[in-house]
């Protein structure tokens, strides 16, 4: 039975037949499953996602990314172009182009229990590092390896970049970002979880021991429920993929979801079915199935 409230549990409901209820949102994961290893978007999965569109159905990119980091696919949101970024942190209009994303929701972590988290984590796994992303600007601290698509603006200890005064402190914190240079991925994240508890919802999409740490109850599931909600679109109207732990809230709680063929045993575990791998365009080649169910 669905749950009440935002789902954040890992425990699948029970699937209604796809063949009696049409898919009415399309919500896919970037990273791993829209997108090829080189960050593109196969001129097949823009036909399909265009298609899908013409038929009535909405797509939805529900990703771990910024909003500034989503001009890679902005081009291709057909007919609404909104995204939910920041496993659900934000939801954004992207119809204004590079430059000009328009936040429509936030779900902000405030920064007192942001503080709280990273200085729980160095004490229960010593050697963590952070960064702080914030709607407009990531920030990081010292020894932070400079992974991410673009240099930080700030680099200064977490204790800084939370405090009151800080010079962006007008900006919403979307997640912070928690970085061990030796543990195990999946290690580091039962850790955290464990340590951190309610506080906050920790997750993690990379292949290294990176963690993406959102205000509590906030994933990509609990926004997708929210709009959902907002358009009467309910769980078994909606096809969800993935790849990643941090899509494992949004694969149990659509009614059809796939987790593809290069995809984390947590994702497969939660999903309903299985796809192709991302560079073998297996989003695309479930949206034909599904407009072929139509006919």
């Amino acid at each position: 039975m669905r749950e009440n409230g935002p789902v954040t549990s890992a425990t699948r409901r029970p699937e209604t037949p796809a063949s009696t209820v049409p898919t009415r949102l399309i919500a896919t994961d970037l990273d791993g499953t829209l997108l090829h290893d080189d960050k593109t978007v196969s001129a097949r999965t823009i036909a399909a996602l265009a298609a899908a569109e013409q038929a009535g159905i909405e797509v939805f990119f529900v990703t771990g990314r910024p909003a500034r980091w989503m001009d890679v696919v902005s081009d291709h949101v057909h007919g609404h172009g909104l995204a939910i970024c920041g496993n659900g942190a934000a939801v954004v209009d992207l119809h204004g182009g590079p430059g000009a994303h328009r936040f429509v929701k936030v779900r902000e972590l405030a920064p007192d229990i942001a503080l709280d988290v990273i200085q729980l984590l160095r004490a229960t796994a010593p050697g963590t590092v952070c960064a702080v992303e914030r709607t407009f600007g990531l920030h990081l601290e010292p020894g932070y390896p400079l992974m991410h698509m673009e240099p930080p603006e700030i680099v200064s200890p977490a204790e800084k970049l939370l405090a009151k005064d800080a010079l962006d402190a007008d900006q919403p914190v979307l997640k912070v970002l928690a970085f061990h240079p030796e543990m195990d991925p999946d290690d580091f994240l039962t850790v955290a979880r464990t340590a951190i508890g309610t506080r906050a919802n920790v997750t993690r999409s990379s292949p290294s021991a990176l963690l993406e740490i959102s205000g509590p109850g906030v994933s990509k599931a609990s926004t997708l429920e929210l709009c959902c909600a907002e358009r009467g679109i309910a769980p078994e109207e909606v096809a969800a993929f993935g790849d990643m732990p941090n899509d494992v809230e949004m694969l149990t709680w659509a009614g059809r979801s796939y987790a593809m063929g290069n995809a984390h045993p947590a994702a497969v575990a939660a999903a309903s079915g299985r796809t192709a791998p991302n560079n073998e365009d297996g989003v695309a080649i479930v949206i034909e199935q599904i407009l072929a169910e139509r006919l």
